[in-house]
């Protein structure tokens, strides 16, 4: 926002005064630094506010939407799907849409209303981008990247994933801290992180999975197998070289991430796997 005056956030309880900036203090401070005319409160109205930010970006603002709970984005279904994904194509590329949304997911004690996992509905979404931050410095380069991008951004956030931080604080929070550079720091999307090499099996997690994965690795470690810990960072563009690699080095492969137990985007990445191994054989067969 300091870089770029097109750069504003938009969303409920965002910047109220002396407000507790949005559901989880993300925003907390913005307001007194930015003004309200670029931390933009809205009535509860999805659809209305989600909108508003699609028209500025088409007028050459650059919004970033708060949503407080990811489960609120199918209150504003037909604004991201019909609208916000579609306009590039629909106008030949000639219409920019540079929309970032931030939406906390992931089970609390919140209920079944707040606490969704919601990345595989717009996995399955054509025209959108998908970042999953797993610490606070992949979070600070992906969001630079995201308002940067001329096309849609989904970048969604865990909420125990915020730590103990604010007056909003999660039970179960996960210290995902990490050092952050004052300088310029920006993430490409579409590049996977190895956070821990090993030999005898590759894990895929995101978000608060990675730390349930560290954790199952170093017990693996016990017993004798070494793990490959691999966070994508992005799901749209994903990283398939690197998971590639890596299965070629250990021959299995554990997906984890938090959702229902059927049509989640893990279930795509095994079959896209499990397609390059067979067709990788079939031509192994034909060469041999």
């Amino acid at each position: 926002m300091q870089r770029d005056e097109r750069v504003f956030c938009i969303g409920e309880d965002i910047g109220i005064p002396k407000g507790f900036g949005g559901a989880f203090t993300v925003t907390l401070g913005l307001s007194d630094e930015f003004g309200h005319k670029r931390i933009l409160d809205t009535p509860i109205s999805e659809a209305g506010y989600m909108g508003i930010a699609i028209g500025a970006a088409i007028m050459g603002m650059r919004p970033v939407v708060d949503f407080q709970y990811s489960d609120f984005l199918f209150c504003a279904a037909d604004q991201i799907i019909n609208e916000m994904a579609k306009i590039r194509y629909m106008s030949a590329g000639t219409i920019k849409m540079p929309v970032v949304i931030r939406a906390p997911v992931g089970a609390t004690q919140r209920g079944a209303q707040h606490a969704q996992s919601v990345e595989s509905y717009f996995f399955h979404c054509p025209g959108i981008k998908i970042a999953c931050p797993s610490n606070a410095y992949d979070a600070k380069g992906l969001l630079k990247t995201a308002i940067r991008d001329d096309n849609p951004v989904m970048f969604f956030e865990h909420k125990k994933l915020y730590g103990a931080k604010g007056i909003r604080k999660v039970a179960g929070s996960i210290d995902a801290t990490s050092d952050i550079p004052d300088e310029e720091c920006i993430i490409p999307f579409g590049r996977a992180k190895i956070i821990k090499e090993g030999k005898d099996i590759t894990i895929l997690a995101t978000l608060r999975m990675v730390y349930e994965s560290i954790r199952a690795a170093e017990e693996l470690e016990k017993e004798g197998i070494s793990v490959e810990l691999i966070d994508p960072r992005t799901l749209i563009p994903f990283d398939y070289e690197t998971l590639y690699n890596s299965i070629k080095k250990t021959n299995h492969l554990v997906i984890v991430h938090e959702d229902t137990y059927t049509g989640g985007w893990g279930a795509e990445i095994s079959a896209r796997v499990g397609h390059a191994v067979l067709l990788s054989a079939s031509l192994q067969q034909v060469h041999g």
